[in-house]
Parts: structure tokens; C-alpha cells; sequence
């Protein structure tokens, strides 16, 4: 199928180590779709829903010790342990290919090895990449299909000599002790064996998009970031796009997909949705950034997800969508932990198991119908929302960037940053505080700076220098904030309501870069000015707002000393810039 030479041997050599039965090439066509899925089901790999009430829509269940991604079997493997640095597992390259070989080898004997070409980006785009995973499970063809742009078109593009991505897939016997997700960025190579999960697994994900892509970028100029793309348009029609960055259980998805609140209605705003997890960011001929989403569908976690928190998510998943580890109902279609109402009298959990409300396990705590970390995996075009520019070549133009966590105590609602450099180092310093649903201890902070800290390729050291370096080429950088919508009273209860109120602070972060709304100066940055935040419609208890606000210079000095500590870790490679930032902002308190 492929005239590509390069490409040809490297199948061939795959296909050598892991001894397939035959080889399937990918061809993107609806008529392999609906081939691939009648096998699928055929052999138990997915269920067919109700195709009444979910159309297209399929049910897998992963294995029950292989349901998220395994960071701490996830490396880089560059030839120097300095380049992948103190954040990332290391392995070298000799010895990883080495033991991967040992499991690989044979691992596809009675299996079909299926080649898919895929897009990161529109198909023919400066700002996209392409990849060829090979895999043995139809559930990651399928998935890839909805995550990516697959198929001839991509091999047309790829002609006889293009570059791409050479990505090795194989469940093998999805034994947890011979799970291994390997990157080469030396190589532009990655292997995953051992797993079943798609955050393992679809290889243009996390694997490509980001710890590949930085990598990448970071050679070549240009930024890959995990961030949401939203456009915000007003009456007038003028559309300001914001790239945001927070992590896990922070609200990434449902902020870029958000409906404007009943008080603000009356403006006319309206919200598109460019992406809600990968930027891919380049300086622009007019030398400012622009930024595409590489990927063409949404692998989203579902329990949490409702109607209140997330009304477009709700209907894009409603056809042509794979759930992944949710409740299966007797009616064939799915239900989850704080999903739509009601909950279903009866059904099958993710393990298999029948399940009702109320049903406790040996340890005496409920049983969940299904896993917290359940996903569904739809196509982009079918959210409400969906931007048309989400397949242009060049993307859309950032003008704010974004960063946020759970604090409950220091960070105020909003807050901007002096200039590029501070903002930077605000990104580094970026923290969030585990929820009772996170592994680690309740309320325990952890540092995830751009909330990249999984998924950099490279050393986050000089990750940092990357985005200084970017901010001195562009002729107008992108305004940098902060945002923390999960700020608590004594109480313990939260101050700001989220979900579509945040709206009201895009649109004081949108007026500060049109230079229109006022704001307060502060030793952490600007604040909004008395009264700048719009809260028509919304009450909230009398004194909320300047708790909102507020600095607590003892919380700030604590933090101080924690950032310390974090920045021990980099040692001499930590860029002087962000300790320049760091002594600044003690002086200023």
C-alpha cells in the first residue's frame, strides 16, 4: 500500500520480531470500519450498543490491572540520562530496545498486525506529523480512527521520503510485569507493549503529541503543549483564542466546551471549541502564536461528566462514540459515577460483574459500576461546539494563555502575569492538590508545571528555557494568567460555582488583553479591580468576591519555600530566569 522504501523495511522488520499471521494495512474507508467492527465483536474484543438509542456506538472492557496510563513503566530513553532529566524515568536506548525485543518477539503469532498511517493535524499542515503505528488490537485501530486523521490520504502525503513516527504496538499477554511504554526521541520511535489502555496505547496521544512532539519542537522552533484551544466570540463577531493548561481533575474539557451562563447570555458570547487537551503552537509569519489541535477526536474521562457539568460533551457522545470501563445497562447502553440521572436499578460493571446501587465489596466500601478512570472516545466534529477552524492548516492565533489548579488557600480566582518571563515561571511553579479521587495523600500539593510534568520528553529544565527562548522571538506574546476555580472558605466549602460562571473571568482575561478592563497590582501579579469581574445574574455570599481576591502573604511565603525545595531537583540546569522571578516575588511580599 505504501511506496515508501524507508517504511517498507521497517514493517517488514517488525513484522520479522513479532511473527504476525498476516499484515493489514489501514485504509481509513467506512467499509473497513464496519469490517473491523463485525470482527470485533465477533471475538468478544467490543459489545455492540443499543444502536437505537446509541448509534455506532461500542463497549470494551480493558483488563482490570491495565485501566491508566503507567507512568512509573513509561521512560525516555535518550543516550544521556541528563537529557530526559530528574522528572522522567530514563532508560538507555541498548537496553530498552533490548528488553522490549524479549517481549515483542513472537507476541503477534496467531494475531493480525494492522499498519495504520496517521495525521497529528490536518493532513498536509506545517504544524502536522505523521505516524505509522503497527498494532495487534482492533480496539486501538478503531480508536485511531476516531482520534486521528488515518488512512491513503496520509500515505499520499508521506509519498516515497517524507519523515514519520515509527510506532510499535503490541498487547502481548498484557502481563503487568512486562508492560514497558518506551520513547526514542533520539529515534522519533516509540513502543508500547503489554498494555490495552488507550492512554498507553494510541500512540499519536500522549506518546506523539507531547513527549515526542516536545522533543520535537524543541529541535525545530516550535511548542507542544497540554493545553485546550477555545475561541471566544462576541457580538461583534471578533473571536479571542485562549490555550489553557491544567491538571488531572481540574476541568480542562468541560472550560473548553463551556456554555455561556444565563446572566451573561444577554451578551452574546459565544464559545468555540478548537480542542481540549493538545496545542501544537508556532510563531507565525506576523510573529505572534498560533496554535492547531493535532487531534481529530476526544478521549475523555466519563464519571464526572453530566448535563450540568458538561452539556456539550453529553451530546457529542451520543453516537459513533467507543465507551471505554463504564457501566454497561441491560438496555445496552451506559451509565457512570456522577453521570446523567437516573441511576440504573441493575447492570454490568467494568470488571464484568453484575452491579447494583448500594452493592459493597469484602472491604465494606461501595463498588463502583464504573472505573473512575472510564472513557469515552468520540469524534471532534460532532461536539456542538466543534470550531471550523479545527482543520485549518495554520490554526488559530493565541492571544492568552491559561494556567490553573486546586488551591484551596493560595491562588486567588485570576491573576495576570507582569510580563512573558514572570509568566513562565508562574507555568513552573504550577501545583495542584490532590482530590480525594487521585492516588497520594488527600490535599497533598503537586508540582506539575504547564501540567506537563508526565508527558515532557525531554528535561523540564530546559523544557523552561524552550518557552523563554519562544517568548523573545515573538513580536507580541500572548498574555499569561492564572486562574484557580477551586478556592475554599474555612469551611472547607468552595467560594465560586465553575463550570459556565468561569465564562466571567475569560471575560475580564479577554478585556486585559484588548487593554479595557482595570486591574489592582500585587506582589503576584494583577488582580481584577473592584467590581471588573461582570456578576450579573450570579450572588454570591456577601464577602466571597475578596476571599476570592484575596493574598495571603503567610500561604504565599510558605509556597515560596516549597518552590525552593522543587527547585533543587534541576540543580544547576534550572534556568536563571525563573530564580531571578522567584527572588522577585519574595522581595516583593
Amino acid at each position: 500500500m505504501t511506496i515508501h522504501p524507508k517504511l517498507k523495511r521497517w514493517v517488514n522488520a517488525m513484522a520479522k520480531m513479532c511473527h504476525p499471521d498476516n499484515i493489514v494495512w489501514i485504509d481509513g474507508s467506512s467499509e473497513e470500519k464496519e469490517r473491523l467492527e463485525r470482527e470485533a465483536v465477533s471475538t468478544g474484543e467490543v459489545i455492540r450498543l443499543n444502536q437505537e438509542k446509541l448509534p455506532g456506538c461500542l463497549y470494551h472492557r480493558t483488563d482490570a490491572n491495565d485501566v491508566a496510563r503507567t507512568e512509573h513503566l513509561t521512560y525516555i530513553c535518550a543516550k544521556r540520562k541528563a537529557d530526559a532529566g530528574p522528572t522522567n524515568n530514563w532508560m538507555h536506548p541498548k537496553e530498552a530496545y533490548k528488553k522490549a525485543r524479549d517481549i515483542f518477539s513472537n507476541s503477534m503469532a496467531g494475531r493480525t498486525m494492522y499498519c495504520i498511517p496517521f495525521s497529528m493535524g490536518p493532513i498536509g499542515s506545517p504544524f502536522g506529523k505523521i505516524g505509522v503505528e503497527l498494532t495487534d488490537s482492533i480496539y486501538v485501530v478503531l480508536n485511531m480512527r476516531i482520534m486521528t486523521r488515518v488512512g491513503r490520504d496520509v500515505l499520499e502525503t508521506l509519498n516515497d521520503s517524507g519523515e514519520f513516527t515509527k510506532c510499535l504496538h503490541s498487547k502481548a499477554d498484557l502481563n503487568a510485569d512486562r508492560r514497558f511504554i518506551l520513547h526514542f526521541p533520539e529515534d522519533n520511535t516509540i513502543w508500547s507493549v503489554g498494555s490495552g489502555y488507550g492512554g498507553n496505547v494510541l500512540l499519536g496521544k500522549k506518546c506523539l503529541a507531547l513527549r515526542i512532539a516536545s522533543y520535537l519542537g524543541r529541535q525545530e522552533g516550535w511548542m507542544a503543549e497540554h493545553m485546550l484551544i477555545m475561541g471566544i466570540e462576541d457580538p461583534s463577531g471578533h473571536i479571542v483564542y485562549i490555550a489553557a493548561a491544567f491538571p488531572s481533575a481540574c476541568g480542562k474539557t468541560n472550560l473548553a466546551m463551556l456554555l455561556p451562563p444565563e446572566g451573561l447570555k444577554k451578551k452574546g458570547y459565544r464559545i468555540w471549541t478548537v480542542g481540549d487537551d493538545i496545542a501544537w503552537m508556532r510563531i507565525d509569519t506576523d510573529g505572534t502564536l498560533w496554535a492547531i489541535n493535532p487531534e481529530a477526536g476526544f478521549f475523555g474521562v466519563a464519571p464526572g461528566t453530566n448535563s450540568k457539568s458538561n452539556p456539550n460533551a453529553m451530546a457529542t457522545i451520543q453516537k459513533n462514540t467507543i465507551f471505554t470501563n463504564v457501566l454497561l445497562k441491560m438496555d445496552g447502553t451506559v451509565w457512570w459515577e456522577d453521570g446523567d440521572p437516573p441511576i440504573p436499578e441493575d447492570g454490568i460493571d467494568w470488571r464484568g460483574r453484575p452491579w447494583r446501587p448500594g452493592l459493597k465489596g469484602e472491604d465494606g466500601n461501595p463498588i463502583k459500576g464504573a472505573h473512575p478512570n472510564a472513557r469515552f472516545t468520540a469524534p471532534v466534529y460532532q461536539c456542538p461546539s466543534i470550531s471550523n477552524r479545527v482543520d485549518h492548516h495554520h490554526g488559530v492565533p493565541i492571544s492568552a494563555i491559561l494556567f490553573g489548579g486546586r488551591r484551596a488557600l493560595l491562588s486567588p480566582l485570576v491573576y495576570e502575569a507582569f510580563n512573558w518571563q514572570h509568566g513562565v515561571y508562574i507555568g513552573a511553579t504550577m501545583a495542584s492538590e490532590r482530590t480525594a479521587a487521585q492516588y497520594g495523600k488527600l490535599g497533598e500539593v503537586r508540582r506539575d508545571p504547564m501540567a506537563m510534568l508526565p508527558f515532557c520528553g525531554y528535561n523540564m529544565a530546559d523544557y523552561f528555557r524552550h518557552w523563554l527562548y519562544m517568548g523573545t522571538l515573538m513580536k507580541r506574546p500572548p498574555n499569561i494568567f492564572h486562574v484557580n476555580w477551586f478556592r475554599q472558605d474555612t469551611d472547607g466549602g468552595y467560594l465560586w460555582p465553575g463550570y459556565s460562571e468561569n465564562l466571567r473571568v475569560l471575560e475580564w482575561v479577554m478585556d486585559r488583553v484588548r487593554g479595557t478592563a482595570r486591574a489592582e497590582k500585587t506582589p503576584i501579579g494583577y488582580i481584577p479591580a473592584q467590581e471588573a469581574i461582570d456578576m450579573t445574574g450570579l450572588e454570591l455570599p456577601k464577602g466571597a468576591m475578596r476571599k476570592l481576591l484575596d493574598i495571603n502573604r503567610a500561604e504565599w511565603l510558605k509556597e515560596l519555600d516549597e518552590q525552593s525545595e522543587f527547585f533543587k531537583i534541576f540543580g544547576d540546569a534550572l534556568p536563571k530566569e525563573i530564580l531571578a522571578e522567584h527572588e522577585s516575588l519574595k522581595r516583593r511580599f
